[in-house]
């Protein structure tokens, strides 16, 4: 897999994880915590945890398929994404619409209430 391919994966698992992971059991939080967030090596953890490499493997790999399962039925991230996507069209629209000043500051008001709310 290429540096690029990983760094894709890796950003997309950690998103995921940021949504789904109260719903993943304490082992798969701390494996892809330790393998995705502290970029901790198969054997490292395997060392940490007294197991074989390929166990840490396996539990890795099932918890993102969880993870993937998670957001194949509820789709947070995707609709994250996609709010993300019309918010930064909303925030360009006073740039291309004639309004005055003072609907201008509202609007921006408004949008930065909705990107909290996130």
């Amino acid at each position: 897999m290429s540096q690029e391919n990983r760094l894709e994966k890796t950003n997309r698992i950690n998103l995921l994880f940021a949504f789904y992971e109260r719903l993943l059991t304490d082992k798969q939080q701390t494996f892809l915590k330790y393998y995705f967030h502290d970029d901790f090596s198969l054997g490292e953890i395997a060392a940490e945890f007294e197991i074989s490499r390929q166990a840490v493997y396996e539990h890795i790999k099932r918890a993102e398929q969880v993870l993937d399962n998670y957001e194949e039925k509820l789709g947070l991230l995707s609709k994250h994404e996609e709010r993300n996507k019309y918010l930064e069209e909303l925030r360009r629209l006073p740039d291309t619409v004639m309004l005055p000043e003072q609907y201008k500051q509202q609007f921006m008001e408004l949008m930065d209430r909705l990107q909290r709310l996130e």
